[in-house]
Parts: structure tokens; C-alpha cells; sequence
């Protein structure tokens, strides 16, 4: 890994290094050329406007050896040339700058020689007399300054990329190593020192690495405890089927037995029905149809259906409120409302009462369920709508309670996009309070 990152990087930083060079060569030979041309230009104006030149006489000669100096008249014939004999030279009527010249007054051309390697300038101007000026001079081509630079550019190249490469390295094992000893020991990450930019990354692992390993213990607890609740039932109604079939159960005994495989079915079946709920709600791919709900109607009927079971603790059912209708399914919510006075009803003392209220605040809808049960400590709080957590956990095995209840209403709650809030004492009861949206805040 550190390996490919490390070429990666240089490849990269070669690649800028010969760009930057050749853009820089270029432009640093395109104002090279602007220069020249211009010099050339203030040279030949010079000269057009001196007193030097009489009729097609030139008694001038260059200071400057670079410098080249033609007159040509209006046919193209050369008059005089400060590096050639004037005889030998063709006609210059059609060399790019003399006709620009003579067209619009001024011309310029640049000419390279492949042979020489180098570019010719040259600037002409017409004179009022109609004689053509010409001047020209002579660098070396952009190829040829680069060639003749090369050494120093290679010796500078191979620092610069030498230097990057241990910056790289540096870079790379910084990078690198923090990542390559999370893989080794991910619970180590207090202790490896970082870029205080990755810092967000490395703390992302370890939050999502403590999930896992905290949803790894949920699922084996959780399988635990589903293995021993189902066991316990099927248990005991293997055992009292057992008895009956072997005769040794009197004709009592036999309605004896038949009653508690049947508690035991019921409680078994509840487990499951719990369960497979509870599946469905962890499922983010099922998507749950919302419409408007009127809680109060729907804790109304849920309170006549609990009526039998609160009978027989002497426990009496009452609601208060008003219809409130909220954003949500009618069917979750039942079982929320359910859930919450079973609770209410099986962890209360006999002849205790339960309250459920529905109240609109503001923008929301409370839903109230409040006991003068047994009460929950303050430590329990925090875990109470864990899967199989009881509070009581006789009490619990004696009114046939699976421990998922309020599991089943944590995940509902959630669904809802709801807030849910617990206040209890030891020995004094239990209010939960559901806080929902009101459907015009929902729409």
C-alpha cells in the first residue's frame, strides 16, 4: 500500500515538474520573442528617421554584429546589406516582411533555420522616399535554449524530485501507519498519533467498530435469551404432556396438566408473535403505510380489550384527554398503547389504578400512561427497553411477561420519529410519556 501511494505521489510530482518546466520555457520564449521584436522595431525606427540614409547611399554600420541592416527599393532589389554582398542577393519583393511593408507601411517575420537551430527576426519599414528598411537579428531557438540549459535543468530536476520523494515517503508512512495499526488493533486508537485531519476518520472507525462489537453481544445475548425463554415454556409443556401420556397423571391431574401446557402455549405463542414483530420492526426495507390516527379512539379501544386482565389484579383502567390525530400506523400504535398499560397492569400492586392521558402542547400530542406500581430504580431506567431485560424477573415469569414489550415500543416510538420520556420512583409508580408530532406538523 505505502508502495503504490509513494509512486503515485512521485509520478504525480514529475508530471507537474515537466509541465511547470515546459509551460514556463514557452511563455518565458514567447516573451523572449516580444522582446526581440520589439528592439528590432525602435532599431529600425531609428535608423528610417536618422539623416544616415541619402538617395541609395548607406553610410551606416551596425555597433552590433547581431544586428543585420538591408535597404530595399519599391522593386525588391537590394541596395545594401551590413552582412551580404548586395550583387549576390535575389530579390526580396516577396519575403513576408517586405511585402507587409510595403502593403501597410511596417512588417515582421520570424524564420527558423533547422541547420543552425536558431530563428531569424526581422522588422521592416517603408520610408516616405517608398526604400524599404530592414532589420534583422539572429537567437537561438527555444529547442536550442533548452538543450543548452539541460544540464542544469536535469541536475535541478533530480534534487527537487529526490527531496519530494523523501517528503513523500514521510507522508505516506504518516498517512499509512495510524491505518496499518487499526487493522492490527483497532481498540489502540487513543494511543496513535495522527494528522489531526484523519483524527475524524480513525475516531469514525472506532465508533462503528464498538457498534459492532456492541451489536455482536446484543445478538448473542439476545439469542441467549431467546434460546431460554423458549425452552422454559416448551419445557414445561413437554413434561406435563409426558405425564399424561404415561398414565401416571390421576383424571384431576389431567385437567391440571391440560390448563398449564395451555398457559405455557399462550406464553410460548406470545414469545414468538413478539419476536417475529420484533424482526419486522428492525427490518429498514419494510416500509410501514402512515395515515392519521386518532390516538385517543385507539387507546379507548386498547383500554377495553385490557379491561379482563386488569380485573384480576382489582386494577382500575381509566383515560383522560381529548382526540388528537397524529401522523402513524394505526396498527403500531395499538400495540404501543397496549404494551405500555400491560406494563402498567402486570408490574402494578393489586388494587393499583392506571392512568392513560392524551394531551395536545403546542405542536405535539402527549400520550400519558401512569401506574402506582412497584416503580423502577433509576439504574434500571437506562434498560428497560432492552430485549428480555426485567426489572422483576419473578413477577415477570409469574404473569407470563416475555421481556419485549417495551422493546417492541422503543422501536415503534423510533418509527415515529417520536420522543418518549420515563419518570418512576421505587414504590411509587410509573409514568412514560410517548411525544408525537401532530399530523399538520407531519404533512
Amino acid at each position: 500500500m505505502k508502495r503504490k501511494i509513494n509512486i503515485q505521489l512521485l509520478a504525480l510530482v514529475l508530471i507537474a515538474m515537466i509541465s511547470t518546466l515546459a509551460i514556463s520555457i514557452a511563455v518565458f520564449y514567447e516573451i523572449f520573442q516580444k522582446e526581440v521584436l520589439e528592439d528590432l522595431k525602435a532599431y529600425t525606427k531609428v535608423i528610417g528617421s536618422s539623416n544616415l540614409i541619402t538617395g541609395e547611399a548607406f553610410e551606416y554600420t551596425s555597433r552590433d554584429s547581431n544586428i543585420r541592416i538591408t535597404i530595399i527599393d519599391e522593386a525588391g532589389n537590394v541596395k545594401y546589406d551590413s552582412n551580404a554582398d548586395k550583387e549576390e542577393m535575389a530579390n526580396h519583393k516577396e519575403r513576408p516582411e517586405v511585402k507587409k511593408a510595403m502593403a501597410f507601411g511596417e512588417g515582421e517575420d520570424i524564420r527558423h533555420s533547422a541547420t543552425l537551430g536558431t530563428n531569424t527576426f526581422y522588422y521592416a519599414i517603408k520610408l516616405e522616399s517608398g526604400m524599404i528598411i530592414r532589420v534583422a537579428k539572429e537567437v537561438q531557438s527555444m529547442l536550442s535554449i533548452f538543450e543548452s540549459g539541460l544540464p542544469i535543468i536535469v541536475v535541478f530536476t533530480g534534487v527537487v524530485f529526490v527531496i519530494c520523494a523523501l517528503v513523500a515517503h514521510i507522508m505516506t508512512k504518516s498517512l499509512v501507519e495510524p491505518i496499518e495499526r487499526l487493522a492490527e488493533d483497532i481498540s489502540a486508537s487513543d494511543s496513535i498519533s495522527t494528522y489531526k485531519e484523519i483524527e475524524p476518520f480513525i475516531t469514525t472507525i472506532q465508533k462503528q467498530h464498538e457498534d459492532i462489537l456492541r451489536n455482536a453481544n446484543m445478538r448473542q445475548e439476545f439469542t441467549a435469551n431467546v434460546s431460554h425463554e423458549l425452552k422454559t415454556p416448551l419445557t414445561a409443556i413437554s413434561g406435563y404432556a409426558e405425564l399424561i401420556e404415561s398414565g401416571m397423571a390421576t383424571t384431576e391431574d389431567i385437567t391440571h396438566f391440560a390448563s398449564k401446557i395451555q398457559k405455557n402455549s399462550k406464553r410460548l405463542l406470545t414469545l414468538i408473535n413478539d419476536i417475529i414483530q420484533l424482526s419486522e420492526l428492525d427490518s429498514t426495507e419494510v416500509e410501514v403505510p402512515f395515515t392519521k390516527v386518532d390516538i385517543y379512539s385507539v387507546a379507548s379501544e386498547c383500554l377495553t380489550m385490557l379491561k379482563v386482565s386488569a380485573s384480576k389484579m382489582d386494577i382500575e383502567l381509566t383515560l383522560e384527554g381529548e382526540a388528537c390525530e397524529v401522523s402513524g400506523n394505526k396498527a403500531l400504535i395499538e400495540e404501543l398503547i397496549v404494551n405500555l398499560c400491560d406494563n402498567a397492569i402486570r408490574y402494578n400492586n393489586r388494587g393499583g389504578k392506571v392512568k392513560v392521558s392524551i394531551h395536545p402542547n403546542d405542536k405535539q400530542v402527549i400520550l400519558a400512561v401512569k401506574d402506582t406500581g412497584i416503580g423502577i430504580s433509576e439504574e434500571n431506567q437506562q434498560r428497560i427497553f432492552e430485549r428480555f431485560y426485567r426489572v422483576d424477573k419473578s413477577r415477570s415469569k409469574l404473569t407470563g411477561g416475555t421481556g419485549l414489550g417495551l422493546a417492541i415500543v422503543k422501536h415503534i416510538v423510533a418509527q415515529h420519529h417520536a420522543q418518549m420520556e420515563i419518570e418512576s420512583a421505587i414504590g411509587k409508580g410509573t409514568e412514560i410519556r410517548v411525544i408525537f408530532n401532530s399530523s399538520d406538523e407531519t404533512e
